[in-house]
């Protein structure tokens, strides 16, 4: 009878990714790892396998939550709200990037920078993740579209396409160091770009708290 793990398998986890997000991948070696969760490197291969196998695991949980944190605002409802929905959205993540202040930047853009190119799993489950948060975008726009707050004529696929560069955009050039309320301004703006039928007004710019990563 397999003996039960005596270790928090999501606090090691957390641990893990916190080494991998400040040092990379290249840089993170698995000596750091096992000072960082406090496990010997002999539980940390025998739980989680390799440094790759590790990341590998970490990546796709990070993955997942940025669909979830999308799901939380892109989750679908009433038409008339849809609008409102997506700039929710898009202004919660140009909040979260203004209030990074350490400039970590987000997980996913860094592994894929560092990995996509030489590690199909990355690649893979990267391309996965911005298929999920297209897919999310272009179901508010068409909804919005419905309920006549965006011009029916647009196609929905590339405006989807173009929030989503965006909000990823945005990520990048604060990580790079600009200022907090240009990066809020850029969302505002990508919003206020939005094709809307003759006689009905842009969503006014609203900006709420920020609340997940």
């Amino acid at each position: 009878m397999a003996r039960p793990r005596a270790f928090d398998e999501r606090r090691v986890l957390e641990r893990a990714r916190e080494q991998f997000w400040a040092t990379g991948y290249a840089g993170t070696r698995m000596d750091d790892i096992a000072r960082a969760t406090g496990l010997g490197k002999g539980s940390l291969y025998g739980a989680f396998g390799d440094k790759g196998e590790l990341f590998h695991r970490v990546f796709g949980d990070w993955c997942t939550a940025v669909v979830e944190v999308a799901e939380g605002r892109l989750a679908g409802g009433p038409d008339a709200e849809a609008l409102a929905r997506l700039a929710g959205y898009v202004h919660l993540m140009a909040e979260n990037t203004a209030l990074d202040t350490e400039r970590r930047g987000c997980l996913l853009a860094k592994g894929a920078a560092e990995l996509a190119q030489h590690d199909p799993a990355v690649a893979g489950r990267s391309a996965e993740t911005m298929t999920a948060l297209l897919t999310l975008l272009r179901t508010e726009i068409s909804a919005a579209q419905r309920h006549g707050d965006i011009d029916a004529s647009a196609d929905p696929q590339r405006l989807a396409a173009l929030l989503l560069t965006v909000v990823r955009g945005i990520e990048a050039v604060g990580k790079a160091g600009l200022d907090p309320e240009t990066l809020r301004n850029v969302a505002d703006t990508a919003l206020a770009v939005l094709p809307v039928p003759e006689g009905r007004r842009h969503l006014a710019a609203g900006r709420g708290p920020a609340h997940e990563n």
